[in-house]
């Protein structure tokens, strides 16, 4: 026997006894008090509620114990023997449970303790394993707790049939603890080996707990925190799939389902939309995880569980056209139209003005003039009171290029000539360029704000609730600008909406490292400050936002602190990897320790999205609803030969015609 090597674990064993009255030497390794703790649970009257070890009494549908198949000292539940009085026989031990009949003259309910074969999953009566204790309580913390568990013990229950008591004591798993009628479930931290003792140090985090069903010995009820803690000496128990089937059942609220926990083989992941998506969420993994396609089935999912909903995606790359154009509406620089006139100030000056420093203030100041003035021309403007330089009033290009004209030709103007001549430059080009036609085309001069926001939020959305802004094609010095013009349309139409409480708007970011970037990184544009706003102030008037990226430590830290339930795919990098660390809203630390870890298409599951942070392995979605972002075989491709000189051809000629 393994001797724990301290005598503050005798209580472990019961109150010591005086050597007189005790016969024997009892040993005090952490395994004979782990048997110990078994027997008395095992000799203890069957009166119907549970045992101390907790889960399982599930008598009621539980096929009929032969006597090779009963616990030792266990009291028989079996019916009476043959001509025994029926109506003088006192209630036996299983009178309690549902379904007994009430005197043995009834027919037994076969179809209860005489099931037809089934498979493991649906075999009810746990196994000796989930009944036994592993380990025992060493230290107690707020936040988590210290355990010794019994080598032997995890190598029993490494074959057991349940997978979640397979796992039990390793690192990721979980484990029960009883504290009055209540079960504290933890997650398993870590493991080192104690070799004084012989047994396995752990260090384990505090998930939630549940309470026991008096009958059955059913988890139930299960919510976060920690009411009650457990002392030292505490027994251990591995966490069975039925445990954590009550500890993932969704509590009513509306959820989708995206894969299945791990490492059980028929628990649903469930994510609770509403809570994940009224305080953010952030979609994080390295490149080839997975993550296109995850944030694929995600919002798949969403949009099946709410057809009518307002889903706004940008995509940077062009590869979720694929995956939602049965679903979606798919707008690019082919037919986005984007009128140039909804831009504010800040938005005009990133695009019009190409100077820094003193310059760009001079420039600014000659722009907001000639803007107002432009704007104020329009019979929008005429029949509104006061307008500012930021209001999205329609006006023509041609109204500013000749008032900026106007200005260069006074003679008192505060300047020589050289802004102005920047300016109308910067618009002679945007005008004659086809790159930018999607923006600042002539035709787009009209009143067309109600029918692009219509379009752009998908109202109403006639059953297809998203619409993939795909800006792939967008020139690269003004892409960070349209995704801040889309970004602030969404905030301004919930902020002056919200009188009429408006329909909630989900934007989700791709790649968002380059639009939201650190201090670092920061570039000072207003795509930038928007979306950090969304992510301070959106909830108030119910915007949601998803951030997707590979590069979380590239990401502004008060953005990612804001999204309330992080989903974090296999990160590579250390330091991605601490900072997710640091900006997850609960301490699961043992499930953040597995990242690096994690397969393709499985993530971390944490915050207000689910009830517990969990591992998901991610259901396999359909061929037609992916992206377009596998990546390509190259020795296959290459062993294609044939059709490369039109292939150089054609890709010439979209390569010169910007389309």
């Amino acid at each position: 026997m393994n001797d724990m090597g301290n005598g503050d674990f005798g209580s472990f064993g019961g109150p010591r006894q005086m050597e007189s009255e005790q016969p024997e030497q009892r040993s005090n390794s952490l395994r004979d008090r782990i048997r110990r703790s078994a027997d008395s649970e095992m000799t203890s009257p069957a009166t119907g509620a549970a045992s101390r070890s907790g889960y399982v009494h599930q008598q009621t549908i539980s096929p009929p114990e032969t006597t090779s198949e009963k616990l030792a000292g266990e009291p028989s539940v079996l019916p009476p023997a043959e001509g025994a009085v029926p109506d003088e026989v006192a209630p036996t031990p299983a009178a309690p449970l549902q379904g007994a009949p009430s005197t043995p003259s009834e027919p037994a309910p076969k179809l209860e303790t005489d099931p037809a074969p089934a498979s493991e999953d649906d075999v009810v009566m746990p196994s000796d394993n989930a009944l036994q204790p592993i380990g025992v309580v060493l230290e107690i913390a707020g936040s988590g707790s210290m355990i010794a568990i019994d080598t032997q013990r995890l190598t029993e229950c490494a074959d057991d049939k349940d997978p979640a008591i397979a796992m039990a004591g390793q690192v990721g798993s979980q484990i029960k603890i009883r504290v009055g009628n209540s079960w504290l479930l933890a997650s398993v931290r870590n493991q080192r080996q104690d070799r004084k003792a012989g047994s396995i140090l752990a260090n384990i985090d505090f998930l939630g707990e549940g309470m026991e069903e008096k009958l059955t010995g059913k988890l139930h009820g299960f919510r976060r925190g920690v009411t009650r803690y457990p002392v030292p000496g505490a027994m251990i128990y591995p966490a069975s799939t039925a445990d954590l089937k009550q500890v993932y059942a969704s509590d009513g609220r509306s959820s989708i389902t995206v894969g299945k926990v791990y490492p059980t083989k028929d628990i649903r992941a469930g994510i609770y939309v509403d809570a994940m998506l009224g305080k953010h969420f952030a979609l994080l993994g390295s490149t080839g995880t997975g993550k296109s396609t995850s944030a694929a089935l995600i919002l798949h999912r969403i949009c099946e569980a709410a057809p009518e909903g307002h889903i706004v995606m940008i995509d940077p790359h062009g590869e979720y056209s694929a995956a939602f154009r049965n679903t979606g509406v798919i707008l690019d620089v082919s037919n986005l139209q984007m009128p140039y006139w909804i831009m504010n100030f800040e938005e005009h000056c990133e695009v019009i003005l190409t100077s820094n420093g003193n310059e760009r203030q001079v420039d600014a100041d000659i722009l907001a003039k000639c803007l107002l003035k432009a704007r104020s021309k329009s019979r929008l403007a005429e029949t509104m009171g006061k307008i500012t330089v930021d209001s999205p009033i329609p006006y023509l290009l041609s109204d500013l290029s000749n008032e900026i004209q106007d200005q260069m030709g006074k003679l008192d103007k505060a300047t020589n000539s050289a802004p102005y001549m920047r300016i109308k430059n910067k618009l002679d080009e945007l005008k004659a360029d086809p790159r930018y036609q999607f923006m600042f085309s002539g035709m787009l001069v009209a009143d067309t704000m109600a029918e692009f926001i219509a379009k752009i939020f998908r109202m109403p959305s006639n059953g297809r609730p998203i619409s993939i802004i795909d800006v792939s094609g967008v020139p690269s010095d003004i892409t960070s600008t349209v995704v801040a013009v889309l970004s602030r349309l969404v905030f301004d139409f919930a902020i002056w909406g919200r009188d009429d409480k408006t329909t909630p708007i989900l934007l989700v970011c791709e790649e968002a490292h380059r639009y939201v970037p650190n201090e670092k990184n920061a570039d000072g544009n207003s795509v930038g400050t928007i979306l950090g706003r969304i992510a301070k102030e959106g909830r108030k008037y119910g915007i949601s936002l998803g951030l997707i990226t590979q590069r979380p430590s590239d990401l502004a830290e008060g953005v990612l602190s804001q999204c309330g339930t992080i989903i974090s795919m296999r990160l590579n990098n250390d330091r991605d990897q601490d900072f997710v660390r640091a900006a997850m809203p609960e301490g699961a630390r043992g499930f953040l320790d597995a990242i690096p870890a994690l397969r393709n298409r499985e993530c971390i599951i944490c915050g207000e999205g689910v009830a517990i942070p969990i591992r998901v392995s991610f259901d396999n979605l359909e061929e037609v609803k992916r992206p377009a972002s596998e990546d390509p075989s190259f020795i296959e491709m290459w062993n294609k030969p044939g059709g490369e000189e039109d292939l150089v051809l054609r890709t010439v000629q979209r390569w010169r015609s910007q389309g």
